[in-house]
């Protein structure tokens, strides 16, 4: 068996800044992780961020727990910073996050299905990102009715209690819930290195799933609990092989959509429940974001209308516009239509484990069935004590005079017991008991009553004996309190479904009419699209002061355009996106209209069209790279690409190919070289440092690239090379090129 190696610590006497020699102790990292990093982390997994098979994680536990201590499950509700100021016994992590625990716990905050704290005052709402909490000084709370559920027998041994932080006081490791409150309370938690997030159950669902799992184990979950149920209502859209997946691993995305209505006679729309994962506030920028952008026209105004009543969004509608289809639209493209993503997370006795629904309602089965074992235990051992003390005063029955006799007749209080033991064959306890009788219930009747409880008494002694042997009787008991719990506190779900035959249907992208274009850049970065019957009318265009056109370009409306800039990014587009304009306009300023960085701008254009072919990258270090246009495609609907071209030297040129052709390169030496880019090979990296390919000498540069048959070289047998890198040739003054610079592809 090898041996472990052993971990070497490594001192060195180094001098501080006051000259004065210090120790530093060095040591692997790997050991620092473990010696200081692991407890850490630890620490996170099981005290704080993931929740219990109870359902709490140890912040609610011990704040539910300090109220119910307060005398808050049945009394009055007392002030919010009262309670915070009890519950730092328990928990030392300050007022402000006990504070922020209980308002999550609150009715008025809407966060829980089946909320734990009755409270009186504002306590912000879940949907409202901007709604903030009252203080607690102005707020007031007490244990909601349901709390009799949470803490029912916990004073008869049913959990395990541990010393708070200073052990001044105990404080239960959990509650003995009487229902399966891990899947009705909805809980989420950010660990080191793992997380949970569990969604919130119907509770009437719930018991009844946990009663047929109980009777039947074989059970079918999704006919009696057929998805989550979240507080703030919405619809979720229904996929029975989804959710099925997502009950069976405990992982996965629900997804859910606000519910609204269309008032006729305003013409607007009311939005009255939103997904769970969302807030007012967020639906309102998306949107207000799209409308900006141009890509949502149908919408005149938009504002919170959230008031006691409840939470409304209302939309006002320009006229003739179909309701339905604009809520598709925003459906698809707000948090409207959201997801919930699951990850059933729990900590089951101290270890983290990520289970299906079925696994967590067995595990919390098994622990209630515990619960319930240790209170019948704790029942049976008072019940054996007091039969135990009542055999002990049936003998008494057997001569009262006698027992009188020797109490009178003892000289001392400390041989009252003794003398009783030996006088009629009672221990200790039972003759305590004895002694301890009032003097005016020495009597017949009143001890023929005690003694008359003895055969009552064994027959339970039996029946709790039977029933700790016998796991039916102790489901039995699970069954009977959860059909209770059910009946009490069970309420409608909040969240629709919404099968797959009952969507609408989403509507059909609206077909973008495609016609001729003529596009036009100019060099400051102002971009025009006209029309070609625009172009005839007037063919002048307008500039800035100092600006002039860089580029023109034959196009059709549908095209995609990408737009490269001097900070190596690309930015995505469709022609469709911007307005037919005049050539008396200056057109649009795309940097702004893209929304690029500050102080980007606008090196050139390309229509990639359908994505083949290449671009030349031309640098100043004369390289060159050859880059397919595919890797500009994506999948997604990603708008802008960084890296998109080397930034290793300043760029010269770009030329888009639809096939290989021969280019001519420029040096501000005034050589030109022509090559055929057949000659280099295509990269599908974006951001390839290419190839060198003109060579230059000191102090000159590349100073443009063309394309062979755009230039005004007329003997391109001069200045072709053979092999590459080569120098060029001297240009002729008929060679002289004086064209601009374009991106059109062939």
């Amino acid at each position: 068996m090898a041996k472990k190696k052993k971990t070497e610590f490594i001192k060195r006497d180094v001098p501080n800044v006051e000259g004065l020699h210090a120790e530093i102790v060095e040591q692997p990292i790997c050991s620092t992780l473990e010696i200081n990093y692991m407890p850490y982390a630890m620490s996170v997994i099981v005290s704080r961020a993931i929740p219990e098979i109870d359902g709490f994680k140890p912040s609610h536990r011990k704040l539910l727990y300090t109220m119910y201590k307060m005398g808050l499950l049945n009394g009055a509700r007392t002030k919010s910073a009262n309670i915070v100021g009890q519950t730092m016994r328990l928990n030392p992590h300050g007022d402000q996050a006990i504070y922020e625990t209980m308002v999550r716990l609150t009715r008025a905050n809407e966060t829980l299905l089946v909320p734990f704290v009755d409270s009186k005052g504002n306590f912000g709402k879940v949907y409202s990102r901007d709604m903030a909490y009252a203080a607690s000084r102005y707020t007031e709370a007490k244990l909601a009715p349901i709390c009799q559920e949470i803490f029912r027998d916990i004073d008869n041994d049913t959990v395990d209690f541990a010393d708070n932080y200073d052990a001044t006081v105990k404080e239960p490791t959990l509650l003995p819930t009487t229902f399966p409150n891990v899947l009705v309370a909805a809980n989420t938690g950010i660990a080191v290195g793992m997380a949970s997030n569990i969604c919130s159950f119907n509770l009437a669902e719930v018991c009844k799933t946990t009663i047929a799992l109980l009777k039947h184990p074989e059970h079918e979950i999704l006919d009696t609990l057929p998805a989550p149920d979240f507080p703030t209502g919405g619809e979720i859209l229904y996929d029975p092989l989804k959710m099925a997946e997502v009950y069976r691993t405990g992982r996965g995305a629900i997804p859910i959509r606000a519910k609204y209505r269309y008032l006729k006679e305003e013409n607007l729309i009311e939005v009255y429940e939103i997904p769970y994962t969302t807030t007012c506030e967020a639906i309102i920028d998306k949107v207000s974001e799209l409308i900006k952008a141009g890509k949502i026209r149908e919408i005149s105004d938009m504002r919170d209308e959230t008031d006691l009543s409840g939470l409304k969004i209302a939309i006002d509608l320009k006229r003739g516009v179909d309701p339905d289809r604009l809520m598709q639209k925003l459906f698809k493209s707000t948090p409207l239509l959201d997801s919930f993503p699951c990850n059933f997370n729990i900590l089951i006795a101290g270890m983290p484990r990520v289970m299906g629904v079925r696994e967590v309602l067995e595990e919390w089965t098994a622990w209630r069935s515990d619960c319930i074992r240790r209170r019948v235990y704790f029942t049976l051992g008072k019940k054996k004590d007091k039969l135990h003390l009542l055999k002990g005063l049936g003998k008494i029955l057997l001569d009262i005079d006698k027992a009188i006799a020797i109490i009178r007749e003892t000289e001392t209080d400390a041989e009252v017991v003794p003398n009783l033991m030996i006088g009629f064959g009672i221990d200790q306890i039972q003759a305590e008991y004895v002694a301890e009788i009032k003097l005016r219930n020495i009597n017949k009747e009143y001890i023929l009553k005690r003694v008359d409880e003895t055969e009552g008494l064994e027959k339970e002694i039996e029946d709790l004996e039977t029933t700790l042997q016998n796991p039916a009787r102790i489901h039995a008991i699970i069954i009977k309190e959860l059909e209770e719990v059910a009946a009490k506190y069970g309420a409608p779900r909040k969240t629709a479904l919404v099968y797959e035959h009952e969507m609408q249907q989403e509507p059909e992208e609206e077909l973008t009419p495609d016609y001729p274009v003529t596009l036009f850049l100019s060099a400051g970065g102002y971009f025009k699209k006209i029309t070609a019957q625009s172009l005839r009318m007037s063919s002048d265009q307008k500039f800035k002061e100092g600006d002039r056109l860089s580029a023109r370009y034959e196009a059709n409306n549908r095209d995609e355009m990408i737009v490269f800039t001097d900070h190596f990014q690309v930015y995505k587009t469709k022609l469709a996106d911007f307005d037919d304009s005049k050539a008396s306009v200056l057109g649009d300023y795309l940097p702004s209209k893209l929304a690029m960085e500050e102080g980007e701008t606008v090196l050139g254009i390309c229509l990639p069209g359908d994505y083949t072919g290449n671009l030349l990258f031309a640098y100043e270090n004369g390289k060159v790279a050859k880059v397919e246009l595919a890797a500009y495609n994506t999948k997604s609907n990603r708008k802008k690409l960084t890296g998109a071209f080397c930034d290793k030297s300043p760029l010269r040129g770009i030329l888009p190919l639809r096939e290989d052709a021969e280019v001519a390169l420029y040096s501000t030496e005034g050589r030109a070289l022509v090559f055929s880019s057949a000659m280099l090979l295509p990269k599908t990296t974006r951001n390839t440092q290419g190839v060198s390919v003109l060579t230059l000498k000191k102090k000159y540069t590349l100073d443009k690239m063309l394309l062979l048959t755009q230039s005004q070289i007329t003997n391109a047998a001069r200045y072709r090379a053979r092999a590459l890198p080569a120098a060029g040739m001297l240009l002729r003054e008929e060679d002289v090129d004086e064209k601009q610079i374009t991106l059109e592809l062939d």
